[in-house]
């Protein structure tokens, strides 16, 4: 009796079990409708309880300043403005659009170059020097913008499409990550006292290469095949050596040779031109004149007189008069630091209006990209590059005259 017993259950149980439907998994999004709907009635209450953050700015509306690109006489063979995402590499965003616009001058070509691929060769250099003064030089993401010469000369240059410094599907550039990176890894070389160059080296191009790509050591052009050093030479036909520095600051002797004293002069050159402030000014006149373009650098802070709605910079008088504006007043503000040298752009036209000279700025950074007259650029004032704007690359073939004076 017993035996059937366990018989039937065990006929029973592998019934039931032929019945028993097996569920299946699926991937969903993951979702908290309602967090997400704390988050952003929170921050809502925040954004409405907090005050509005003002800023003092001078007022604009009866000022004679040209408001489109068509005011300006422009230089030819410059790029479209592009932004330099999140990083600190307007030195060679600047910098590398004036030698695009030097390409057209000599050659009549018009190029797109790669900055990214500048970049990533001035970080090389910089973590050399690092070890070099064994964590004595600075490693950030700044610079000026002659590093880009010596990076031409050292590592040649190439077109915009065969190095980006973007992943795929990456919009824009951002180095906040790959400067943490290197700058963690030489802290603890240091700490170590690891001073290997070769070592050091390695590393930061392994960096390097996971964030912004492995620069190309051969490019292929109207196919033909050629290194970065060759496309320099026989494709843009530029040479580095042709090109140089002026600054005017009346601490350091004029009619010489100076170091711009500055962090991002990381590797203390010695190579500006230092004149007076009236031939400082000539050479830009000159320059926007004959249609070339100069890689220019300075303050581009948030001063009173600029606007970046409007795209417009000047110098208000409740500032520092118009007539006051001399070498006395530049260096003052170098020197106590509200001259700061925080940005590099690219002069590359001018305007003649009933205030004076005006100049057409182009942009790499997010200030000259809000202006809704004309994204990416500035509207410049003769007295803000003046008082405000502290060194030009300049074509040396343009300058030859001066260059015989400097000492």
């Amino acid at each position: 009796m017993k035996s059937i017993s366990t018989l039937c259950l065990a006929l029973l149980a592998l019934q039931l079990s032929a019945q028993v439907k097996l569920d299946k998994a699926q991937l969903v999004e993951k979702s908290n409708p309602f967090y997400d709907s704390i988050v952003e009635k929170n921050e809502m209450f925040e954004a409405k309880t907090s005050t509005p953050q003002k800023v003092l700015k001078m007022d604009f509306s009866n000022v004679d300043y040209p408001k489109s690109l068509s005011d300006y006489k422009m230089a030819k063979g410059v790029q479209l403005p592009i932004s330099q995402g999140e990083t600190g590499t307007c030195w060679c965003f600047a910098s590398t659009s004036f030698f695009e616009a030097e390409v057209k001058r000599l050659t009549d070509k018009d190029v797109d170059l790669s900055e990214l691929y500048s970049v990533y060769w001035q970080y090389v250099e910089k973590a050399r020097e690092y070890v070099r003064t064994r964590g004595e030089s600075v490693f950030e993401e700044g610079s000026e913008g002659n590093a880009t010469q010596i990076m031409m000369k050292k590592y040649g240059a190439v077109p915009a499409y065969a190095y980006t410094g973007l992943k795929n599907g990456q919009p824009f550039h951002d180095h906040k990550p790959l400067i943490r990176e290197m700058q963690g890894y030489l802290k603890s070389v240091k700490q170590s006292n690891a001073w290997n160059e070769d070592v050091v080296i390695a590393t930061i191009k392994s960096i390097l290469n996971f964030y912004l790509g492995v620069p190309p050591t051969q490019i292929e052009v109207s196919s033909v095949k050629m290194t970065p050093q060759e496309y320099l030479k026989i494709v843009l036909k530029l040479d580095p050596d042709n090109y140089v520095d002026f600054m005017s600051f009346a601490n350091e002797p004029y009619w010489t040779k100076a170091e711009y004293a500055v962090p991002d002069n990381w590797w203390h050159s010695k190579e500006y031109n230092n004149v007076p402030l009236d031939v400082f000014m000539d050479i830009i006149k000159r320059a926007a004149k004959n249609g070339i373009s100069l890689s220019i650098g300075g303050d581009n802070s948030n001063e009173p007189g600029m606007y970046n709605k409007l795209g417009v910079c000047m110098i208000p008088s409740f500032d520092i008069p118009s007539a006051y504006i001399d070498e006395n007043a530049r260096l003052f503000r170098f020197l106590n630091g509200t001259t700061t040298d925080d940005h590099g752009m690219l002069l590359m036209g001018y305007a003649e209006k009933s205030n004076g000279m005006w100049f057409l700025i182009k942009d790499s950074g997010s200030g000259g990209h809000n202006n809704t007259n004309a994204k990416g650029y500035w509207f410049m004032h003769e007295d803000y590059v003046k008082l405000k704007m502290t060194t030009i690359t300049v074509p040396k073939d343009f300058v030859k005259d001066l260059l015989v004076k400097i000492k």
